[in-house]
């Protein structure tokens, strides 16, 4: 009176002859992380010349562009030196604020999230 009920498959799934198994390969959906700009401020202390040499030497400008950019801080107030993920937009920032402080300059780059564009000449 005593019967074991087995559950159907389950010798086949223990001994490996699971003729019946789907294995459907399921690609992981990757996504491109979000952007950050570094964005430079404007002030009314830090020479020109400065702002174009820490454009040319931490965002990789030549002379023209960061010259663009330069007149652009000092006319609109701000610009978007970069584009990139969080950890490095935050590590060009820092670099750049430490890199001021230590010349004796008030220049500030800050970080902020990208809607997608990318307004670096």
């Amino acid at each position: 009176m005593n019967e074991i009920v087995k559950a159907s498959g389950d010798d086949d799934f223990h001994t490996g002859n699971n003729s019946h198994a789907v294995v459907e390969q399921v690609r992981p959906r990757l996504r491109k992380p979000p952007m950050y700009r570094v964005v430079m401020l404007n002030d009314d202390f830090t020479p020109m010349e400065f702002v174009v040499e820490v454009l040319e030497s931490y965002f990789a400008m030549n002379r023209e562009q960061a010259t663009r950019v330069m007149l652009r801080v000092h006319t609109e107030g701000k610009a978007v030196c970069g584009l990139y993920t969080r950890d490095i937009a935050e590590t060009k920032a820092n670099q750049v604020n430490q890199y001021a402080r230590e010349c004796d300059h008030p220049l500030l780059c800050e970080v902020e999230p990208s809607e997608g564009d990318d307004d670096r000449d």
